[in-house]
């Protein structure tokens, strides 16, 4: 580092378990950028003391991750129209003093669910599980694919009928209360959890009983750590086809990267070098 390194950073509540900075930091180096990237914990109190850091800081771009996707959009310059449209942001570009907010994970997540699980989303049925920014950012993405419907679960179910309502009716997305969560599942073609419920170190929490999908549906979790989340491997043992969070991961990031730089990103060596972290604490717990 030096007085020409560009400064990038994630901010959360929880944070420690961000793969980000490992994954960027590799970014930077394989394409020759002068970058260093951090993560930051910023608890809810101080999110407009940690937006401001940024402007002063002279911070070249940022992520945001749980729980702030939603709320930092009140402290930006302008938001991108995809982010606004999905109501949530996840990367700001510092563009002079000037914020801009994007929202990459809904991008991110139908390329990465496509590729690696469904490549056809048309006339599917679909489960979202959670209301938070993480759902807002990927449910417009997918409504852009034609499902036949999505249907958005939350155990305060007030907050999925808010989300459902906040996007124009012709998208077909629409709230389920959650005792009626297992009858709609039953029938789903994909189920989504979008909320922390498994994320580490929680492993063993359930967002729901996966025993409601039917053999052969997709169960998705945006959660990476771990990579086969307890919710995962419930589905697995009931004959569906499994999508970690992991490419969901690697391809947001890949796409801020390249709002922040300019430059296509190195995916192949980004997804490396995440998978070589994991390996290597696995290692080091054994």
């Amino acid at each position: 580092m030096d007085s020409h390194t560009l400064m990038f950073g994630v901010i959360g509540d929880p944070i420690r378990h961000s793969k980000s900075p490992v994954m960027l930091n590799r970014a930077f180096r394989e394409i020759g950028i002068n970058g260093a990237y951090a993560a930051f914990h910023v608890v809810p109190e101080r999110l407009e003391q940690a937006i401001a850091g940024v402007r002063g800081l002279g911070f070249r771009g940022l992520n945001v991750t749980i729980p702030h996707k939603v709320e930092v959009m009140k402290y930006l310059d302008e938001i991108s129209e995809g982010a606004r449209a999905a109501g949530a942001v996840n990367t700001i570009v510092n563009e002079n003093g000037r914020l801009i907010g994007y929202n990459t994970d809904g991008i991110g997540y139908v390329r990465s669910l496509k590729e690696e699980a469904e490549p056809e989303l048309s006339g599917k049925t679909i489960v979202v599980l959670g209301a938070g920014g993480a759902a807002r950012g990927i449910l417009w993405a997918l409504a852009q694919e034609g499902p036949a419907a999505v249907f958005v679960a939350n155990r305060t179910e007030a907050r999925a009928a808010e989300l459902a309502a906040s996007f124009p009716a012709e998208l077909g997305i629409s709230a389920v209360p959650w005792s009626g969560l297992r009858s709609v599942a039953a029938e789903a073609d994909v189920v989504i959890n979008t909320t922390s419920v498994g994320m580490s170190p929680n492993v063993d929490e359930l967002p729901m009983d996966p025993s409601w999908m039917k053999p052969g549906a997709v169960a998705s979790d945006l959660i990476y750590n771990p990579l086969k989340t307890a919710f995962l491997s419930g589905a697995e043992e009931r004959g569906c086809r499994i999508h970690g969070g992991l490419g969901m991961f690697i391809y947001q990031g890949a796409y801020a990267f390249e709002y922040w730089t300019g430059q296509p990103a190195p995916v192949a060596a980004m997804r490396e070098v995440v998978l070589a972290s994991f390996t290597i604490r696995q290692a080091g717990q054994s």
